[in-house]
């Protein structure tokens, strides 16, 4: 009987876990999210993160809260460049809604009714003067009084109540050593503590998805190089997921290893992007989640893993694992976040300026993405760039996925040795060849 699929995604989500557990995850969210029902669903998940052994540091926003009172109070927010100018009465404001949001969450932490999913948590919340502050100033000639800018974050100090097991809540404000008291943005604070941190990741949980501008479609993954290029369509983002993009893009050239928008409308998102290999949200790193290179002897296991239902079903001739730790050098694959998702060998013909193409694999949960075509399409090059003239391929049951490739039918005694004595009868495959121009 196969597994439900709460085992099946548990068993899946088990190196995650792994991976996940005495790593530093700094989350920041907005203040309109507290104020809303499906704020509950998130304090539970922060649970299980704890719970999970992550070392978390949430960090709250709270402009939703100034703008309420504000215009409670007939006053109009005031902003510029996306900033609110704090003058000395929005300052109470922000006070007011800073304090009122941080016993709101950490009322939320300290729920442990029996039945729900924070029974037995038992967590405990440290917050604090973590952020020395400085004011901004005056930019383009306007003064913006009390709103400041991150000076310093005091790493040794959030470490210390991470080191004693307390999950730690940052509001956006910093203190300056003359006293004074400096409104901040959110995502600035969440951006300098994990840099000072040197954490994992830094999470951004968003009100909408991170969209393409040209297409609309969801952007699963950035490099940090992409997303300054797409930063620089600013009139076609919307503000608030310019200001994520830039937080997460600092991060990650701060060292932060990932940063990731999430989309906190969806209920389960979080747990979805950091328990799925595909994740919900957009991933921002230095480095490509996904690559093409030359495969190494560490890559041994993942290649049979790939491999091995393809030999059962007969469409791959089978190949021992010492075979393929002979051959390593000829083989390429696809890593997608540290899994080996796609795979294939070129093995060139010794004396003769041709090779074979073998063992082209992709796993079945991306092949309609065109995986296949670019491993065939990286051995063309690799071909050139050796002076290889011909590739042959042998194959029993993707011949015309070949032949939309540009390859031609040809004959067994057409194969150079030592290809055509290593042809097996019994298999009766079809042999193709491509003249590499």
């Amino acid at each position: 009987m196969p597994p439900s699929p709460f085992v099946s995604w548990l068993r899946h989500s088990s190196p995650y876990i792994h991976a996940h557990r005495n790593r530093t995850f700094v989350i920041v969210f907005s203040g309109h999210a507290v104020t809303e029902p499906g704020f509950d669903g998130l304090i539970h998940d922060f649970t299980l993160l704890k719970s999970l052994g992550v070392r978390l540091v949430l960090v709250h926003g709270i402009r939703h809260q100034v703008d309420e009172r504000l215009q409670e109070r007939g006053d109009t927010p005031t902003f510029h460049h996306h900033l609110r100018i704090t003058d000395a009465t929005t300052l109470q404001y922000v006070k007011q809604a800073a304090g009122l949001v941080r016993i709101e969450i950490e009322a939320a932490l300290s729920m442990g009714v029996s039945g729900s999913p924070m029974a037995g948590a038992g967590i405990r919340v440290a917050s604090g003067n973590f952020v020395t502050a400085r004011p901004l100033g005056v930019l383009d000639g306007i003064d913006y009084h009390y709103t400041g800018k991150v000076r310093r974050i005091d790493a040794a100090a959030i470490h210390q109540q991470l080191d004693h097991n307390h999950v730690v809540l940052i509001s956006p404000m910093g203190y300056s050593p003359s006293g004074e008291v400096f409104n901040l943005a959110a995502e600035d604070v969440a951006t300098e503590v994990a840099v000072a941190l040197k954490a994992e990741k830094l999470i951004v949980l968003t009100e909408q998805n991170c969209l393409s501008p040209g297409d609309g479609a969801a952007l699963q993954q950035l490099t940090t190089a992409q997303a300054e290029a797409l930063l620089q369509e600013a009139a076609a983002i919307p503000a608030e997921i310019s200001r994520a993009l830039a937080a997460a893009t600092q991060a990650c050239k701060g060292g932060v290893e990932r940063a990731h928008l999430i989309n906190r409308q969806v209920d389960g998102a979080l747990l979805q992007e950091l328990f799925t290999r595909d994740g919900i949200g957009t991933l921002v790193s230095s480095n490509a989640f996904e690559s093409i290179r030359p495969a190494s002897l560490d890559d041994i296991g993942g290649i049979m893993e790939l491999i091995k239902p393809l030999e059962a079903q007969g469409i791959l001739v089978r190949r021992s694992r010492e075979k393929l730790e002979m051959e390593i050098g000829d083989y390429v694959v696809i890593e997608r976040d540290g899994l080996i998702i796609g795979c294939t060998a070129f093995h060139p013909v010794a004396g003769d300026r041709c090779g074979e193409i073998a063992c082209l694999a992709v796993h079945p949960d991306y092949q309609n993405n065109a995986r296949g075509h670019s491993l065939l399409s990286y051995l063309v090059e690799k071909a050139k760039q050796q002076n290889i003239q011909r590739l042959f391929v042998r194959s029993t049951q993707s011949v015309h996925w070949f032949v939309e490739r540009g390859f031609v039918s040809c004959e067994v005694e057409d194969l150079p040795e030592p290809l055509r004595s290593g042809y097996d009868r019994q298999r009766n495959s079809k042999v193709l060849f491509k003249t590499v121009s």
